[in-house]
């Protein structure tokens, strides 16, 4: 399935999130997205993009990796599975970037909202490391980017 099907499904089933637990399942399942996203650049992204896209790679599984919560451990999350492994193919680099990077954001708003209502001291630290590594995912997306700009006009990185 194409990146942008599977960022808009993530989009979707964040904005309608409605619960404490919904919403770190589903900040989960976009830092997973951005994994597998940043995996399949590594091996079959443009060169010059390769080493950000490890780093994408590397950084979502931190992102993803601290959140712990019990609807997590389930082997098919909440009854819909794991979005990010249907990923085949991303068609069109500079339309997905961009959304992928607003879908993080949008998951770290998410996650602050969570942090700052819940009384769970583990649950509030385990947002605020996914929100600092999901930070550094939506660089990693800009630096992807700005590798292809310089790509497109012809110059060095």
């Amino acid at each position: 399935m194409d990146a942008m099907r599977l960022i808009d499904a993530n989009r979707h089933a964040l904005a309608q999130a409605g619960t404490e637990q919904d919403v770190v399942v589903e900040a989960w399942q976009a830092h997973a997205l951005a994994e597998a996203i940043g995996g399949h650049l590594t091996l079959h992204g443009p060169p010059e993009a390769r080493t950000e896209a490890s780093g994408l790679c590397e950084a979502a599984g931190r992102a993803r990796g601290a959140l712990h919560h019990p609807a997590l451990r389930h082997p098919v999350v909440r009854g819909g599975g794991i979005r990010a492994v249907q990923l085949t193919e991303v068609r069109d680099l500079r339309r997905a970037l961009p959304a992928l990077a607003e879908l993080l954001g949008d998951a770290g708003i998410a996650l602050v909202q969570v942090a700052s209502g819940t009384e769970e001291e583990a649950l509030y630290w385990q947002c605020v490391e996914s929100m600092d590594a999901a930070d550094e995912c939506r660089d990693r997306v800009r630096g992807i980017l700005r590798h292809l700009e310089v790509r497109e006009r012809g110059g060095a990185a």
